[in-house]
Order: C-alpha cells, then sequence, then structure tokens
C-alpha cells in the first residue's frame, strides 16, 4: 500500500482510514464533510470528464481558487488522468497570469467562483491555448464543476483510466509550481510524484502525526509548503478543515479544535502582539502575573536546561496564563508547523514555553520544500535555527557560505528553461541562493540570500534581512527594509504597526488621526528611534541603521511590492520610494 504516485493516496486512505471527514469546508455556516469514499470517487469522475473534454497524458491545467475540498478533489483527477497541474495563486497579477498559462500552454483553468472567473475571463484572449474556464461555485452560464462531475458518470471509462494510471511513473512530471519571485517573470518548478512523497515521507517523524489528528488548513495550497503538507496528512490518514478565510481563523481554530496546524511567521507575530496588547490592558495582580508568565516564556530553553526552579515556574505559569493561549487556539495543539520565513526566536521560545510547540522549517519550491525542520523529537529543537537536515537529503555549505542541497526531493528543473536549470543545479548539487551554516555541525541556520547581500561604499557587506528580521522583533514595526547599496551607511525604510500604535496612543493619551500624520508625531518618532536603537546595540557599527523614514502605507501584493509569498520586491519598493531614499542619502 506504499504510494508512488500522488494519486495513490486516495485509494490507500480509504482502505487504511475511511474516514466521514477526510476533507471539509464551511458551507452556508456549517462544516460540509467529504468521505474517503466521495473524495475517491468524485477524482475519478473528474479523470472521465477530462477524458470526455478530449484531454490527455501531458496536456496542462490549472486550480485558481482559496482552499477548498474540490481542490484536492480536481487535483488528484488531473494527476490520474495523466495530466498535469499548474496551481496558480488568487492573488496573481493579470501580468503573471498571462505568463504562467501561456508558458504552460493550459487548457483548462479551475475557478472558486465568479471573482476569479472575471478575472481568467479577462485575459482569456491573450492565451490562445485556454479553452474553458470552470467554476467551482456553480454560477449561470459557465460550465460548473458539479456538471462535470456528472459528465463523468455519465462518460465512465474506467478501462482508459486503468491504463493511464499504470502508464504513470513515480519519476514522471506532476505538477509545475510557478516561483514568485523578487525580480522578473516566475519560473515553473517541475515536481515530480517522487520528489512530493519522498518529502513527506521524510517528515513522518517531526511530530506524532495519528489518524485521530484533525489540521486546520489554511495556507495556499498552490504553495508547496502546503501541497507537501497535504500529502503528508493524506498518508498519516488525518481529516483536514478548510478555514474559511484568515479573518476566521481564530473561529474555526474554537470549532475544529485541530491538533495541528501550519503558518507563516507573520501569523504567529500577529497572534503574539494581540495577546501582548490584552495583557497591557489587565489590571492590578493579574497584568503583573501576565508578565511574570511572559517574560519566563521569552527565556525558555528545551530539555530542561534552565534548571527545576525555573520549570517548577513554568508549571505554574502554565496553570495560570498560558493555558488560555492554548485554549484560543482550540486547546489540543501538538503541534505548529511554520515556514516561509524566518521565524523570530523569541517567538519560538514563548510558544514552545507554553506547550504550544512551533516547528520552524526551511525549504524551496525547487526541493519539494523542505531540506530541514525542526522536530519533536528528543534535542530536535535548536531556538534559531531551522533545524535538522531531514533524512536522506545533503546539506552542505559551499565557500561562499551559500546552502548547496542533494536529494530526492530536488526538482526535475525549471519548465522551457534548461539553462536557468543548469545555473541552478550543478554537479547534482542545487544552489538554493540562501547563505547559511551549520550549528552544532548538524542544526541548519539561514542567515540571508544570497542576491541581497549587498555592499557599502566603504565595502562592508551587509546582509539585510537578519537586521529586517530584528526590527521586526519591535511589536511597532509591521515591515521593514534596510537599504544601502553603494551608500556610505545602512538606513531603513519602515512600516509601523498601525494596529498597535493605536493602542500604544490610547495607553498614553495620544490622540490618534491619520496615519500620515502619527508618523509625524514627536513622541512616536522617538519612540520608534529607541526601537531602531535597541536593535543597533546588537549589530556591528558599519551594520547599525544610521537613518530611518517611516511610511504611512503598508507594501502590498497589489501594488507589487511583496510576491504572493510576502517577500519584499525590492526593486520595486526602492523605485516606490526613490524619492525618499534620495531624501536620506542627499548629504
Amino acid at each position: 500500500m506504499e504510494p508512488t504516485r500522488l494519486f495513490d493516496l486516495l485509494p490507500r486512505y480509504q482502505q487504511l482510514y475511511n474516514k466521514p471527514d477526510m476533507l471539509a469546508y464551511k458551507v452556508n455556516g456549517e462544516w460540509r464533510k467529504f468521505s474517503a469514499q466521495e473524495v475517491v470517487d468524485d477524482a475519478n469522475l473528474i479523470s472521465y470528464a477530462l477524458f470526455d473534454l478530449g484531454l490527455r497524458k501531458g496536456d496542462r491545467l490549472s486550480i485558481i481558487s482559496p482552499n477548498r475540498p474540490e481542490w484536492v478533489i480536481t487535483n488528484m483527477g488531473i494527476m490520474e488522468a495523466g495530466c498535469i497541474h499548474v496551481p496558480i495563486y488568487p492573488t496573481i497579477s493579470a501580468n503573471d497570469l498571462i505568463y504562467i498559462l501561456n508558458d504552460a500552454s493550459v487548457k483548462y483553468v479551475f475557478v472558486a467562483d465568479e471573482i476569479l472567473y472575471q478575472k481568467v475571463s479577462a485575459v482569456k484572449s491573450q492565451v490562445p491555448s485556454l479553452i474553458d474556464i470552470i467554476s467551482f461555485d456553480t454560477l449561470v452560464g459557465i460550465t460548473s464543476w458539479e456538471s462535470l462531475i456528472e459528465l463523468g458518470k455519465q462518460t465512465k471509462q474506467a478501462d482508459l483510466l486503468k491504463e493511464i494510471k499504470a502508464g504513470i511513473g513515480t519519476h514522471d512530471l506532476a505538477t509545475i509550481l510557478y516561483t514568485s519571485g523578487t525580480t522578473g517573470f516566475p519560473k515553473g518548478v517541475m515536481l515530480s510524484h517522487h520528489n512530493l512523497l519522498s518529502n513527506a515521507f521524510a517528515n513522518v517523524g517531526a511530530a506524532p502525526f495519528n489518524a485521530e489528528w484533525r489540521v486546520l488548513s489554511f495556507l495556499p495550497l498552490n504553495h508547496v509548503f502546503e501541497r507537501m503538507l497535504t500529502v503528508l496528512y493524506l498518508y498519516m490518514g488525518l481529516s483536514i478543515y478548510y478555514a474559511e478565510s484568515l479573518e476566521k481563523i481564530g473561529d474555526n481554530l474554537k470549532e475544529v479544535k485541530p491538533h495541528c496546524f501550519s503558518t507563516v511567521p507573520r501569523l504567529l507575530e500577529k497572534v503574539y502582539e494581540k495577546i501582548v496588547a490584552k495583557g497591557y490592558e489587565l489590571k492590578g495582580i493579574k497584568k503583573v502575573l501576565f508578565f511574570w508568565a511572559l517574560n519566563l516564556g521569552l527565556r525558555y530553553e528545551t530539555e530542561h536546561k534552565n534548571g527545576t526552579w525555573y520549570h517548577l515556574q513554568l508549571w505554574l505559569a502554565n496553570k495560570l496564563i498560558f493555558k488560555k493561549w492554548r485554549e484560543a487556539l482550540g486547546g489540543n495543539i501538538i503541534a505548529i508547523v511554520s515556514g516561509g520565513a524566518a521565524l523570530q526566536p523569541r517567538l519560538a521560545r514563548v510558544f514552545n514555553a507554553a506547550n504550544i510547540p512551533v516547528l520552524e522549517g526551511y525549504g524551496l519550491t525547487e526541493t519539494s520544500p523542505v531540506i530541514a525542520v525542526n522536530t519533536l523529537n528528543k534535542n530536535g529543537i535548536c531556538f534559531g535555527t531551522v533545524g535538522e537536515v531531514i533524512k536522506g537529503v545533503e546539506v552542505k555549505i559551499a565557500d561562499d557560505g551559500e546552502v548547496l542541497v542533494k536529494g530526492p526531493n530536488v526538482m526535475m528543473g525549471y519548465y522551457n528553461k534548461p539553462d536557468e536549470t543548469n545555473k541552478t543545479i550543478v554537479d547534482g548539487w542545487l544552489h538554493t541562493g540562501d547563505i547559511g551554516e551549520l550549528v552544532e555541525g548538524k542544526y541548519l541556520k539561514i542567515t540571508d540570500r544570497k542576491k541581497e547581500m549587498f555592499k557599502t561604499s566603504g565595502g562592508k557587506y551587509i546582509a539585510p534581512q537578519i537586521i529586517e528580521n530584528k526590527l521586526k522583533e519591535s511589536p511597532m514595526i509591521e515591515q521593514a527594509m534596510v537599504i544601502g547599496e553603494g551608500q556610505k551607511f545602512a538606513a531603513a525604510l519602515i512600516v509601523p504597526s498601525f494596529d498597535y500604535l493605536k493602542k500604544w496612543c490610547l495607553r498614553y493619551d495620544i490622540p490618534f488621526s491619520t496615519p500620515e500624520e502619527m508618523i509625524k508625531h514627536e513622541r512616536i518618532l522617538s519612540k520608534l528611534n529607541r526601537e531602531v536603537e535597541k536593535v543597533n546595540e546588537h549589530l556591528a557599527r558599519f551594520e547599525q541603521i544610521k537613518d530611518f523614514r517611516i511610511l504611512p502605507k503598508e507594501w502590498t501584493v497589489d501594488k507589487g511590492e511583496l510576491t504572493p509569498k510576502l517577500s519584499l520586491k525590492r526593486k520595486q519598493i526602492l523605485s516606490n520610494c526613490e524619492s525618499i531614499v534620495r531624501d536620506i542619502y542627499k548629504a
């Protein structure tokens, strides 16, 4: 029963677990559950329908949709029909959408609803390969997912499906994932069935996954991280519940009471900031106890390294304070997996102290994705690192500090870009573009992006991400970008957390007007200056932020300043802030 192709997970799940809530999501306020039988049947029906539409092995199809069961079912139906799935972010720009659909010669696009239908419909005339757009929601005059299910029932071609599946090998192409990229057009990463399966198998031991678990899924399924975790969840027989939206995650956690979920660091930062803000609202002994527990958590070390007295206090803090944190997350959390960006060590410490284990990992789309991860095993967590390299994968550090990777998780290559592939994979080693080191010879620590390091006019190299992450440890700072390429000193562009700023102003009786006005307020400027100086204390003189400017609006994906993964598009931000940067360095 060991799967060798991704779609093998479905009959295996049905045979071993056969759960009534294999997949679930909210419809009209109620959880709609898909049983294992339904999922297997519907995936087959989608395959039959695709055959009837004339699709054959190797044809490319896309899904553009927030997370929902139809996404997973359609994904499986596409792959078992021998077609290639090219998933796309719902937030994608029109230019990138046109580029991807044409580059992959996509024939059909599945969308969630009318909004996404209109988005694809608006560019259809510029994509010659595109035949039709199919909606998961039933819309008037538009081909619906349900109509494909009915078509599959009418044209059941079981023998053809069996034949096609038998001809698909574990090392065959399964999906093309387009990396968002911080410059230029995205590149299509080709991943085989074996790439994703091997990565899921290698992560089975990271936490005590078992078939009784429920997980809440809200990171985009088209992102390789959630995609691989879905493979892992299905392999281990977990039930997957899809959150309604980012705004409803808090409610959904209390309803589903999950044992696990995956997240990005920014969401954990927001959870932490809300908790701390509530702590400031407490009075008297309750406030004293809250900050006593919080400060205790921030000093947490694993494996009882803090000593007996510390852990007696921590036991009490868990009884009095931290249990409320766990209740807010549903009360059952055994593991939270964090990826996509660097996690602040203080957050890892305090959540782990609160018996909410946060396991930070690291990887790339090109590595399916996990290269290293912290685990719940003995000595499995090392704060400030991304954990030990996973089983079956090799890592070495090049002379210039770049992390190089070899293993079954390394991509087949970039679609239609053999030259780019050959530049990225050299002598079997994938060049990650990240700078790192091995702590204690086994824990991988990522320090920066190779391409994002810059040199000042004094010839000193600065790694901006380290400094940016330190700046964002301040609850007052939402976003930060360190600049100074070819300049005399390093400076920063800072976007405050205006939600936190409002509460801070209320606490100190400062009237809050507009963001544009508040960034000029003397006390706010003074407070942010102190936050920057705190970071400077831990930096070498040449790295220190000598000047900064505060911006009134967040950087967004829509404005082209962030990738869908929320990485900074530095060139675009510098272009948008050209006059501000000029003012910083005018002398």
